[in-house]
């Protein structure tokens, strides 16, 4: 299981928000760069980013502070947040970008998700499925799609999507743990690769996800507050 820790970005900083409020909101880094490179050092090989302004307003706003991070350090890179049209994964792509994650799109343009994976190919596609009560919430979580989780990810796959990003909000920056259950159901039911966020918090949490055999575990909070270092997030997901 890959271990891919998180730069949220608001403003061009490194932040972290709690359930997806952005009414709370903390700053950790200044110049996410620096965080990248941190990461980096404790061996990672990917990073999550996600452009919370781009989530919210449907365009790439923190575009120029993704690739500075990119260039920086070198790793591998998925990006979700704002990506709504083919013209904006056409540009992170052509940039340098490994995967972009589509997530309101996904979801209210028919076919868009199956478009982009024929366009660019399906390692350069994921899809962002952020939950809240059981149905999938949209527009950088401000909004509930009523859609069931679990069938809109099937209907993913479907698609040809071979990459979901499952985050249960409730989780999400609350240092809680992380929702066994519902990774249990996705792995269970799909056959695409899975990357678990959300309460991730302690190294149990990633030697339980990595016994279910998902793909991927995204540490955000927990790396922040010091409570997970990714060295041993690593270790214990290869154990």
């Amino acid at each position: 299981m890959i271990i891919l820790p998180a730069i949220d970005l608001f403003h061009g900083q490194a932040v972290r928000l709690l359930r997806g409020n952005y009414d709370d909101m903390t700053i950790y880094d200044a110049d996410p760069v620096n965080t990248a490179l941190k990461f980096k050092s404790e061996g990672a090989q990917w990073i999550h980013i996600v452009d919370l302004e781009g989530a919210r307003l449907g365009e790439a706003v923190n575009f120029e502070a993704v690739l500075r991070i990119k260039e920086a350090c070198g790793l591998k890179c998925e990006v979700g947040g704002g990506i709504r049209d083919m013209k904006t994964i056409e540009r992170y792509v052509s940039s340098g970008v490994d995967r972009v994650i589509l997530g309101t799109s996904a979801v209210t343009v028919k076919n868009f998700a199956a478009d982009a994976v024929k366009e660019f190919g399906s390692d350069k596609i994921a899809v962002g499925v952020d939950i809240k009560k059981g149905s999938v919430a949209i527009k950088g979580w401000t909004e509930n799609s009523e859609l069931e989780a679990v069938t809109f990810c099937q209907r993913m796959q479907d698609d040809g999507i071979s990459t979901i990003i499952s985050t249960d909000i409730s989780r999400d920056g609350a240092m809680n743990g992380t929702n066994l259950t519902l990774y249990r159901t996705l792995s269970e039911k799909l056959s695409v690769n899975i990357i678990a966020s959300g309460g991730i918090s302690s190294l149990d949490d990633i030697w339980a996800l990595s016994q279910l055999g998902l793909y991927g575990a995204i540490i955000g909070k927990a790396y922040y507050t010091e409570k997970i270092s990714i060295k041993r997030a690593i270790k214990e997901a290869d154990a």
